[in-house]
């Protein structure tokens, strides 16, 4: 990576200074940090490193240390100059002609790092009620957390992606309860749910439960056994979500049932590690967690006064039972609302002798609905309340786009009249189309059966894999001489590397919508100024590897996206 390469140019030319003496009073044994970013100006250059924070050691002007560090560089194939505290560079066209070649030798495998430490996680995201369809929340979590997980597999991590089913609360004696109604009521019987408020609660009134109590009676007779009820509406709901969030391009590796870690008795075998531990106590008939001890900002309950577990007590043992499937790192996706469970989960795995750093919380905003520029209470919109509802007015592209367009921890606001539009105003159909116009150029050069090597007439149009062979052998010199933007085209695609490292580091997806919108426009702006396709074989064969290099860079993108990339619009 190009941003790497100049941190480590700098990094050297200070430790030259250093040895020499020639860097102020700044010594090997004096910490520093780099930043690098582009200049404000382009005509400074292409790259900048901020060396001002040097001058608290050195007790010299920033300036003055610029200078120095520059003095003891050894350019290639780039030119350097300084400004105040800055180091500026500025590449050569070699240098950027060789990550043209690059994207052509690597094809799907361009912006994969070499060498990482890789670790085996488990993501674990969505993790709804199975007591009804999807709202749009859980469809952020499933867009998030599904190119989440391409982006770590593709950054070279093992993943496995777990979807927890919260199938032990009463929730699903209140879904049983729900569908007796429902069946009742296609029996002919005069019976709705209660109009109270505070007893409402107790049932799942929706629509959805009406097509399930036409398939039990279907299927069954009548009954009143809650037990049988519950178990078939559960059931039906998580078939539902299963099948929804194939279709949204969300795969899960495992559904892991908290009914089960019940069962198999792993929920009492924590319960009994932290009293042996001495971690639990009793007050007022209850059983205390001294969660305090690590971390939170008090001691919390983990089994009540009557003798039942409260929900921490089953998490506690489901991230228990992660870190004995061998795992190295557990990522979690959980809504805001959860943030003050993550100090009691990892003060339990602290408590019970793990590293609760191996925990990594990201905390979601909420969805917020905007339509003809008003915010609509989801409540009051009736046909959209569902992810399902939501896609099919949309379509999935925009969908999962939209929702993995924003930072996870800010509210995001979904205008559905411009995620319905084809217009560059839509960002989705912005960088779609992009990529559909790099392939009608490469289409138009295979029809137009003109050779890049020779220029002469093909007998019959060439295949794209011979065309992306033929233009192996680009003039690397031409790609950059004959138009100005090509430069800066190709350092975007250079800055792709850097992007996936940073984004897998730092856990972001929405840092991949950004780049291909500014992708996108880099190529907009050249295809709107420059010919591809032209009678200078030469000239063509450099710009049509360049179309590859983009269309390769593009597709690799939008997969960790999980946003189709069409070919034509």
């Amino acid at each position: 990576m190009l941003k790497d390469f100049f941190l480590k140019e700098v990094e050297n030319g200070i430790k030259k200074a250093v040895l020499t003496n020639k860097l102020g009073q700044m010594s090997e044994n004096d910490k520093f940090s780099l930043m690098i970013e582009k200049p404000k100006n382009p005509d400074f250059g292409d790259f900048a490193v901020n060396v001002s924070s040097l001058a608290r050691a050195a007790k010299i002007a920033p300036p003055m240390i610029a200078q120095t560090i520059v003095e003891n560089l050894v350019p290639q194939n780039y030119t350097v100059t300084v400004v105040g505290g800055f180091i500026n560079f500025k590449v050569e066209n070699s240098l950027l002609a060789d990550t043209v070649e690059e994207i052509l030798t690597k094809k799907e495998n361009y912006g994969r790092p070499e060498k990482i430490e890789k670790e085996k996680i488990l993501l674990e995201y969505v993790s709804a009620n199975p007591t009804g369809p999807f709202h749009i929340g859980h469809g952020r979590w499933a867009a998030m957390g599904s190119a989440l997980a391409n982006l770590l597999k593709f950054y070279g991590h093992e993943v496995y992606q777990e979807f927890y089913i919260n199938d032990a609360g009463s929730q699903i004696q209140k879904l049983g309860n729900s569908l007796k109604i429902r069946i009742k009521q296609e029996l002919g019987e005069d019976i709705d749910f209660p109009t109270d408020e505070a007893e409402r609660k107790n049932y799942y009134p929706g629509d959805y439960l009406i097509p399930v109590a036409k398939k039990f009676l279907a299927e069954h007779e009548p009954t009143e056994d809650i037990q049988i009820l519950s178990d078939f509406a559960k059931k039906e709901m998580e078939e539902c979500q299963k099948k929804l969030l194939e279709e949204f391009r969300v795969h899960f590796d495992n559904f892991y049932s908290e009914l089960d870690l019940h069962k198999s008795g792993k929920v009492e075998e924590s319960y009994r590690e932290l009293m042996a531990k001495g971690m639990l106590y009793e007050r007022d008939g209850a059983m205390w967690f001294k969660s305090s001890e690590f971390g939170d900002d008090q001691d919390r309950v983990i089994k009540k006064a009557d003798g039942s577990n409260t929900y921490l007590t089953a998490d506690i043992a489901y991230h228990i039972d992660k870190l004995r499937r061998g795992y190295d790192r557990l990522i979690n996706i959980w809504g805001a609302d959860h943030h003050g469970y993550v100090a009691r989960v990892r003060a339990s795995i602290e408590a019970l002798g793990y590293n609760p750093d191996k925990l990594e919380v990201l905390l979601g905003q909420l969805v917020n609905l905007v339509v003809n520029g008003e915010e609509v209470r989801m409540g009051k919109r009736k046909n959209m309340v569902t992810l399902d509802d939501l896609i099919e007015e949309v379509g999935i592209d925009a969908t999962r786009y939209w929702m993995e367009m924003r930072n996870i921890d800010m509210t995001l606001d979904f205008d559905i009249e411009l995620a319905k539009r084809s217009t560059d105003e839509n960002p989705v159909f912005y960088v779609q189309y992009a990529y559909a116009r790099v392939c009608s150029i490469l289409r138009n050069a295979v029809n137009e059966r003109l050779n890049p090597e020779t220029g002469e007439k093909l007998p019959a149009p060439m295949k794209q894999e011979e065309l992306e062979d033929l233009v192996k052998n680009f003039d690397k010199n031409i790609i950059l001489n004959t138009a100005d933007c090509a430069k800066t085209l190709i350092l975007k695609l250079e800055e792709f590397k850097s992007v996936i490292a940073l984004s897998a580091q730092n856990r972001t997806v929405y840092t991949i919508c950004r780049y291909v919108q500014e992708l996108a426009a880099e190529f907009h702006s050249f295809y709107n100024s420059n010919r591809v396709i032209s009678e200078d074989k030469e000239l063509m064969k450099s710009r049509l590897a360049l179309m590859i290099a983009i269309k390769t860079t593009l597709k690799n993108a939008l997969d960790i996206l999980a946003v189709s990339a069409p070919e034509k619009m």
